[in-house]
């Protein structure tokens, strides 16, 4: 234990001395520091980095590494690198690349990009990069690999360990071996622990298990997760609607897929995409989130006609009430869909002192953009159905002061409660909600008192 967090001090501490001498321009020594970190860790780097020091990082990465790094970064960090790598390079980096990983990368690119690609790629490769796309994405087929070791029923457990032997190396995750007949119908396994402890006398047929059936090549990827979560397995075999062998899935592909669909439900609640990319540019983050933001808009109007039906039994100030629901709630999405992202991004490592100061300029620059926009169109609409110009510039004004608040909120919130051992998770959506509320009030009613009071 006492190591694992000792190995886990080491990282970062390398990741936060590659932050410090980018930041200082010290590229050389980035470069060095760089090649000694393992792509997994080069990978965490890149999606912790705004998009100019994402490049950087980027071109100072040994090319030879390029290949694992991708296959370790999330898609949509994955896609806006790629975007800078000729397609020659490209086809590099994917050289070697486990089947899945090449068909994940490939099923990004656009098809000119992806057609270049191609291109450029030897012709083993090649072939190999098109029959792991022959398969429909988020199936068994687009998870599995076809690095496995196969083996005959009528030999002996000495000359398959004498085989291992000469192979020198096996496959990762291997902690089973296929048995398969002469045309490679899928018939039986046996664990290598099995291979080991048994009499080497004895034939393949004698000590495997037939009674375990492969995973259909067209199953859906989360019953896999399914199987995979049920019956505790490493591995698993991948067959066709003949029962033959195509390849095998591994533990580490199925947390992949378990994290995704994690990641998918925290983040749909608030209507982020699950790649989201925590320091994408302001413009594209804007763009996915404003689509939320007016669907919320259009049921809070809803909300506020239904209110206006009652409006001709209230006082002169009745229109403000009827209102003032859309400012706050406007103001909890947006501070929500900031939070979550910054929540999530937390858990995965992402945001740390080195890239605090960023975010929070990113998260105002969206607040600020998406609070012109949708000031303008609400201070219109309003302008328009009450005929008076100044409730819609109040309402106008509120919207954005309070838009600009929750994108504040919903970074700091969720910091400064970790600082004090709070879970963000548990505490940060109350607390956003009463910033933002508070807030949206206060501007809008404020505003009205002082212009119409």
């Amino acid at each position: 234990m006492l190591a694992e967090v000792a190995d886990k001090e080491f990282a970062e501490q390398q990741l936060q001395d590659v932050t410090e001498a980018l930041a200082r321009g010290m590229y050389v020594q980035a470069r060095r520091l760089l090649h000694n970190l393992p792509a997994w860790d080069v990978a965490l780097l890149l999606e912790s980095s705004p998009p100019k020091a994402r490049a950087i990082i980027w071109q100072l990465v040994d090319a030879d590494e390029h290949g694992d790094i991708l296959e370790e970064l999330s898609e949509e960090v994955q896609k806006s690198v790629i975007r800078q790598m000729a397609p020659e390079k490209l086809a590099a980096a994917t050289e070697g690349m486990d089947t899945d990983d090449l068909a994940y990368v490939l099923r990004g690119l656009p098809e000119p990009v992806y057609q270049e690609v191609l291109k450029s790629m030897d012709e083993q490769d090649r072939h190999r990069a098109e029959k792991a796309l022959s398969y429909e994405d988020e199936t068994a087929g687009s998870m599995m690999n076809t690095d496995t070791i196969t083996l005959r029923p009528d030999v002996t457990i000495d000359v398959v360990l004498r085989y291992l032997r000469l192979k020198g190396e096996l496959p990762e995750a291997t902690d089973k071996l296929y048995v398969v007949s002469r045309d490679d119908q899928f018939i039986g396994e046996v664990s290598i622990s099995r291979l080991v402890t048994v009499d080497p006398t004895k034939l393949v047929s004698e000590v495997m298990e037939s009674e375990v059936q492969g995973i259909p090549v067209d199953m859906n990827e989360t019953e896999v997760a399914k199987l995979f979560e049920r019956q505790d397995w490493i591995s698993a075999p991948v067959v066709d609607a003949e029962n033959h062998l195509l390849g095998r899935i591994t533990i580490d592909d199925v947390v992949d897929i378990i994290r995704e669909e994690a990641q998918h439900s925290m983040l749909s609640m608030a209507g982020l995409d699950d790649d989201e990319d925590t320091f994408a540019p302001v413009l594209k983050s804007t763009r996915r989130r404003s689509i939320w933001l007016g669907v919320n808009l259009v049921t809070a109007l809803l909300a506020a006609a239904v209110s206006s039906m009652f409006e001709d039994i209230l006082a002169q100030m009745a229109i403000l009430a009827i209102l003032n629901t859309i400012v706050p709630s406007m103001g909890g999405i947006a501070g929500s869909q900031t939070l979550t992202l910054v929540i999530r991004g937390m858990a995965l490592g992402h945001i740390g002192p080195s890239n605090q100061r960023w975010l929070i300029g990113k998260e105002l620059a969206i607040g600020a953009l998406n609070g012109v926009i949708w000031a303008f169109l609400i201070g219109a609409v309003v302008a328009a159905w009450k005929q008076d110009l100044v409730i819609g510039g109040i309402i106008a004004f509120a919207m954005m002061a309070n838009l600009l608040a929750a994108g504040l909120a919903g970074v700091t919130v969720p910091l400064i409660l970790k600082r004090f051992n709070i879970d963000p998770a548990l505490a940060g959506g109350v607390i956003l909600t009463t910033v933002t509320d508070v807030v949206g009030i206060f501007a809008f009613l404020g505003t009205a008192t002082l212009l119409l009071g």
